[in-house]
């Protein structure tokens, strides 16, 4: 007499070894090298991308322009003496004339300075002159980005500086 299998011999379902399991799969030595590699290509890659500067630092820059103004026209009215504030549109520098200080505006932001050609029996066209008597030669100092603009102005017959913001197409 022959033996039939039984019905849980039947539907046993057949043992596999260890090294089938490793290739149906990754390992978790392999989900650790991607993950390195995604790391550091991360660390070459961000540090090459430009970041352009934001309406807030733009905002900044150009209080910041307008303080140094500020200063040196104080500074002209205390010690009763003329001071220069230097503005490069090329350098995309503007120096203080009283205490050195310098600020720089990045490559992403235009510069564009008009200032009088000539004042107080002088020419000038390279700086901003404040005189013992609050007056000034006056400019405008634009600071600008695509979409968005700062016009630093400085008024010739006061000396008063402002800041008017600019919507730019």
């Amino acid at each position: 007499m022959e033996r039939q299998p039984t019905l849980s011999a039947a539907r046993a379902k057949p043992v596999r070894d260890a090294r089938a399991f490793d290739a149906l799969g990754f390992a978790l030595i392999e989900i650790l090298c991607v993950l390195a590699i995604i790391g550091l290509l991360a660390a070459i890659i961000l540090p090459a991308i430009p970041h352009s500067t934001t309406r807030a630092k733009l905002e900044s820059y150009a209080i910041e322009t307008a303080a140094l103004l500020k200063s040196d026209r104080n500074s002209a009215l205390r010690r009763q003496v003329t001071v220069a504030t230097q503005v490069d549109a090329e350098a995309r520098a503007i120096r203080s004339g009283v205490t050195g200080q310098t600020i720089r505006l990045p490559r992403d932001v235009i510069v564009q300075v008009t200032l009088a050609a000539r004042c107080a029996d002088r020419a000038t066209g390279r700086s901003i002159d404040f005189f013992p008597s609050g007056m000034s030669c006056g400019g405008t100092i634009a600071l600008a980005r695509p979409g968005m603009g700062y016009e630093v102005r400085v008024n010739w017959l006061t000396g008063g500086v402002e800041i008017v913001p600019q919507k730019l197409l």
